[in-house]
């Protein structure tokens, strides 16, 4: 994956460590694997989001199920969830997209103030068959659309507000987003 030429993780990483390691005692880290949210522990006294291979992409996303967790499952390794790996079925699928609408929402947000190109991920290249990613693709975009609608939290209003303050974006709005 090439990332968009201006787009430097480091950034990312600042504009975030900058917007909530203080409030927050969280910080991102430049993975070299798997993504992974590790609380606060003896080993590191930050919450720690780590996303995968350095790439800029991942950050957004990582960030993003951050964003979505509550103050209890951000006690909990990876949020308490479970993560079934690429090769599902269709019934499990549906659950894991299920679970993705809401992170990659705020992902597709994130990315349209930092000026990014952003995908929805069904992330099941080797399943036992093709994932609907236009059907997916207008549950993300519907769930946007509805976000767009009321307040933003305070974590994603902070960081959004640090993105157009940086990337020079303008706020969002529903036409900035494309089915």
């Amino acid at each position: 994956m090439k990332e968009t030429v201006g787009h430097d993780v480091r950034d990312i990483i600042e504009l975030f460590n900058h917007c909530f390691l203080e409030n927050y005692s969280t910080i991102l880290v430049k993975g070299d694997d798997e993504p992974i949210y590790l609380p606060s522990s003896t080993e590191c006294k930050y919450n720690q989001i780590i996303f995968a291979h350095g790439y800029y992409a991942s950050a957004l996303h990582e960030i993003s199920h951050w964003l979505v967790a509550g103050s209890e499952r951000r006690l909990l390794e990876d949020y308490g969830y479970w993560y079934c790996p690429d090769g599902r079925d269709k019934e499990t699928q549906s659950q894991f997209e299920a679970m993705e609408v809401a992170p990659q929402s705020y992902e597709w947000m994130l990315s349209v103030a930092a000026n990014f190109p952003f995908q929805v991920s069904c992330d099941n290249l080797n399943g036992l068959f093709e994932p609907d990613h236009r059907a997916f693709r207008q549950r993300v975009y519907n769930k946007v659309i509805d976000r767009l609608k009321e307040p933003f939290s305070e974590r994603f209003s902070i960081l959004i507000n640090a993105l157009h303050a940086f990337y020079k974006t303008p706020a969002l709005k529903p036409e900035q987003f494309i089915l």
